[in-house]
């Protein structure tokens, strides 16, 4: 049985569980078990390197909480010992009043570094909960996972694609999982042209699931032999922050960026908005923007005062954070709905005007409709800046899919395969095109609007047009008689 057969499985079981309904409910859940079995095997590899190297390693879990202790105990020949293992309600017992207290305890420690290990799994289980009402189908389910090794490199990876497909689920199902959830090859494309290099800071304000961070991070792992011992360590540590507001978004990040194999995650539960971005200096802007924050909400007069420009679009309270949050030379890539371009309100054409004489908005990639149902049919856009002086022009990118993009025919990455190519050229062709930032500036409409499918309009003196419109009148009044002639025959 393949790891996304024993998931689907996983799936089934809990859907017959009193204690879970629906896509969220079983994704958080199987999430929280997944990740312990990740952690006990992450565990045992650690301390398997530690005595190959003669050093010490202690581990972040205690004996007593082990999943080898409490999970899927096993007899000293490695079967299960089904004396030992707990289910029903003893199982649920344990799992709800002492294995989830000590986990929820981590973040707690009053001597517990921020950055370390334990400390993010502290911050993961402070907001979850067991919801699997009964203490058997938790025991069907830990069996299954049992099975699963986590110290495969091959494995690892299966499940993160499989994780990933979780979240999908989780976000199609609706509500506001659907605000975390960003096409995968609309973030691979991003990345691939923004080309993230070591050393560089990674920042995503609307973290959600963590799409950006991770394909920024597997963009650097496939280049991981070219790094030092050292630089490897600041890329798994100091390289990758993020803001998410929602709790449950915040959790699966988490989970979703430890199980792609960034063992500290820089993610913190926060709504972003709340933060006065003039009180935001150098040291604490980041080199690399990549961003799909929320759009169309309405933020409330309080946020509002923590930007220079008052809008209540969210939308165009993101994009001034983060303006302000790049660095001088950073770049960023930040998706926004199609009114952040068109709209020329006092608001609107103020962060636009702000955006074109102080950051360089030298690409915008024009999306097609549908690329982010079923949340949304809403039309959006990237914009590509860097923080290096005014634009002096900008290059469109329009992409349009032969057929219309549904729910059942997704945005996939040969849709944006010639976009990715022509990024660094800078082609002019039937799909891209580039305009002076003058013409931009006359009234701040950014919208695509492709020459290659423009009419061009002879503008005809006004005699010449009335003309015209008598040769119409006569043909048609000849016609008109033609057919009354017909009718008369009969």
């Amino acid at each position: 049985m393949s790891l996304k057969q024993k998931i689907d499985r996983i799936t089934d079981i809990l859907r017959r569980d009193d204690g879970i309904s629906g896509a969220m409910h079983y994704t958080e859940q199987t999430s929280w078990i997944l990740f312990l079995k990740f952690l006990d095997d992450y565990e045992a590899e650690k301390t398997d390197e530690a005595i190959l190297s003669g050093v010490d390693y202690t581990p972040v879990l205690d004996e007593a909480h082990r999943w080898s202790r409490w999970a899927c105990p096993k007899t000293p020949d490695g079967n299960p010992d089904i004396n030992e293992a707990r289910t029903g309600d003893d199982l649920r017992e344990y799992v709800n009043r002492e294995l989830f207290p000590y986990l929820k305890g981590f973040r707690n420690d009053s001597q517990a570094d921020p950055n370390a290990f334990r400390y993010k799994i502290g911050a993961i289980f402070e907001y979850l909960d067991n919801k699997i009402a009964s203490g058997h189908t938790l025991r069907e389910v830990l069996d299954i996972i049992d099975t699963l090794n986590f110290q495969s490199e091959t494995e690892l990876f299966e499940l993160s694609q499989v994780y990933e497909g979780l979240l999908q689920n989780m976000g199609d199902a609706g509500g506001y999982a659907g605000e975390f959830y960003t096409p995968r090859p609309l973030i691979r494309a991003i990345v691939q042209v923004i080309d993230p290099r070591p050393g560089q800071t990674v920042y995503d304000a609307a973290a959600g699931s963590c799409g950006f961070l991770i394909e920024a991070f597997e963009h650097l792992k496939a280049i991981r032999q070219q790094f030092t011992t050292t630089q490897w360590d600041r890329i798994q540590q100091q390289t990758f922050y993020g803001y998410e507001k929602t709790t449950l978004a915040y959790v699966m990040g988490m989970m979703n960026m430890i199980l792609h194999g960034i063992e500290s995650p820089n993610l913190y539960r926060q709504n972003t908005l709340t933060q006065n971005i003039r009180d935001i200096q150098e040291k604490d802007r980041y080199d690399l923007i990549l961003a799909n924050p929320p759009f169309g909400g309405k933020e409330k007069a309080q946020i509002q005062q923590n930007f220079p420009i008052q809008s209540n679009a969210t939308e165009l309270l993101f994009l001034q954070h983060f303006m302000k949050s790049l660095k001088s030379g950073g770049k960023a890539a930040i998706v926004v709905p199609e009114g952040v371009l068109f709209q020329t309100n006092s608001a609107f054409t103020q962060v636009k005007r702000e955006l074109l004489e102080h950051f360089n908005l030298h690409t915008i990639l024009s999306l097609p409709a549908g690329v982010f149902l079923p949340y949304s049919g809403v039309k959006t856009n990237v914009l590509f800046f860097e923080r290096s002086g005014g634009t002096t022009e900008t290059w469109f990118y329009e992409c349009e899919p032969e057929q219309k993009l549904t729910k059942n025919k997704p945005l996939n990455d040969g849709h944006l395969a010639d976009f990715v190519e022509l990024y660094a050229k800078r082609t002019t062709a039937d799909r891209s095109w580039t305009v002076p930032v003058e013409k931009l500036m006359e009234d701040y409409d950014l919208s695509a609007k492709n020459p290659a499918k423009q009419t061009d309009v002879e503008h005809l003196p006004p005699r010449k047009i009335l003309e015209l419109i008598q040769e119409k009148e006569t043909a048609v009044t000849h016609l008109l008689g033609e057919i009354d002639e017909l009718l008369g025959g009969r």
